[in-house]
This record gives structure tokens, sequence and C-alpha cells, in this order.
């Protein structure tokens, strides 16, 4: 149902586990089928409303976005430079997902395929987590090309909804040598583009089955996502440098056999 309350819930919901390593988009799935708010037209609400939560990485990082159009010889993300490597870091995902995304729609936005990819993410996590890596980069002026390019192969992942962005790239950071918080903090700049992208794509699919009359239903999807994002987005960076990716792996967990009785069974 196109609720004002449906809108609140589902912006919240977005806003908080975008940038966290626990999947927006299956829990955008799970709780539109709780809520009844299923189909075509839920789908293109569930990517419309990322743009709130793109703006809130912009406004936290708003300095490192200046920095690419006004380039500081004291910092090397910035500039031609800092536009190459989220370049890189794109790629790989933008050509998978224009490749893969009938399937992917037509396919993967299920409660079953979202339980499977949040277990399946959740062991990796794990598994990366246990390994010991000897970090050789640790703030974004040391993001190298061949960093961001493996970083966005590793980004390809979150195409499998329920996997989680956020997860794909900070694991593939860490393995590439990234510390966990210049792979979380870099995670969160390299969303801007590629969700500006997938989100004007399927904006531009699918704005016909908006009217006038949706506005203030997507008015309130969009501000609530920015503002519980500005939360999650500054929660989640204090917390990172101490805490590991198990936490996140184990409530994962917990959520997919749940999603999986109660959803699927």
């Amino acid at each position: 149902m196109d609720s004002l309350w449906s809108a609140v819930i589902l912006s919240i919901v977005e806003g908080l586990t975008e940038f966290l390593p626990v999947s927006s988009t299956g829990h955008l799935i799970i709780v539109g089928d709780l809520l009844d708010y299923v189909g075509e037209k839920a789908s293109v609400f569930s990517v419309f409303i990322q743009l709130g939560a793109i703006l809130a990485v912009v406004v936290l990082y708003w300095p490192r976005f200046w920095g690419l159009l006004r380039p500081k010889a004291e910092q090397r993300f910035s500039g031609l430079h800092g536009i190459w490597l989220l370049f890189l870091t794109c790629l790989p995902a933008c050509v998978m997902g224009l490749l893969c995304h009938d399937f992917i729609k037509a396919h993967l936005f299920t409660p079953a395929t979202v339980a499977i990819a949040l277990i399946v993410g959740a062991v990796m996590m794990i598994v990366v987590e246990r390994r010991t890596y000897n970090a050789v980069s640790f703030t974004l002026d040391d993001m190298t090309p061949k960093l961001a390019f493996g970083i966005g192969c590793f980004q390809c992942l979150a195409l499998w909804p329920g996997f989680s962005r956020s997860a794909s790239t900070i694991m593939g950071g860490m393995i590439l040598g990234a510390t966990r918080t210049l792979a979380a903090e870099y995670s969160f700049v390299a969303a801007v583009p590629i969700m500006v992208a997938a989100t004007g794509y399927d904006m531009l699919k699918s704005i016909g089955l908006f009217t006038a009359a949706d506005i203030p239903f997507l008015a309130v999807g969009f501000i609530g996502s920015f503002i519980s994002a500005l939360i999650a987005i500054k929660w989640f960076i204090a917390l990172v440098g101490r805490v590991s990716l198990v936490p996140f792996a184990v409530y994962r967990l917990i959520l997919a056999p749940l999603v999986w009785y109660f959803m699927v069974y």
C-alpha cells in the first residue's frame, strides 16, 4: 500500500542499512513484503530512496567531493586522479549491472534469494576477518588504481540482492591491503557514483509508474532515508575501527533462517 507510513518505515530501513554490511536491498525486500508493498513500483521506490542516502554521504564527505572539482596539492585523492579512481571502482559493476539488469530484476528480488545471499555474505565476512592481512593503505590518499579497480570487482557481488554493497567493498578492500576503516570510508565515497548511475537508470526506465499524486510519498522516502543514513554513517565510522565485521555476520546468520521460515517456507 502506498501509505506515508510505509514510506517512513521503508526510508528508515534504507537509511540505516544502506552503508552497513547487512544489505539494504535485502531488508527493503523483506520489509516491503511484510508491509504488502511489492511489485515493480515498490522496487523502483526502493531504488529512488537511495538518493536520500547518497545525499547523506555527500554532506558528510563534502570536502572530499569538492576536492574532486577543486584539487588540492596535499591530497592525492582529488581532481582527475580521484575521479579516475572512482571510475575504476564503478566500471565492473556498471558493466555487469547493464548486462544482467533484467535477469536480476526478474529472478533475484525475492525473500528466498535474499536469505541465501545473507548467509553467503556472512560466511565470507567471517572468513575475511579470521585471516591476517598486512595493511598498506590507511587513508583515501593512499588509494591506488589497482586497489580501486579490485574493490570495484568485489562490488559486483552486491548485484545479488541481500549480499550488501558495503560488505563486498569493505571485504574487498581488506583483502587487497586497506585497513577496515579506509575500506569503509571508500565504500561510502564510491557508493555515490555507482548508486547515482543505478538509480538514474531505473528511474528513467520506470518514471511512468509514478504520478504527481506520488510526490508526497517519494518526498517522505527521500527525507527519511537522508536523516537515517546520516545517523548510520556517523555511528558505523565510529565503530568500525574498534569492532570487526563478525557481529554483522552473526546478525545476518540469525536473520536469514527467520526470513526463510516466515517468508519462504
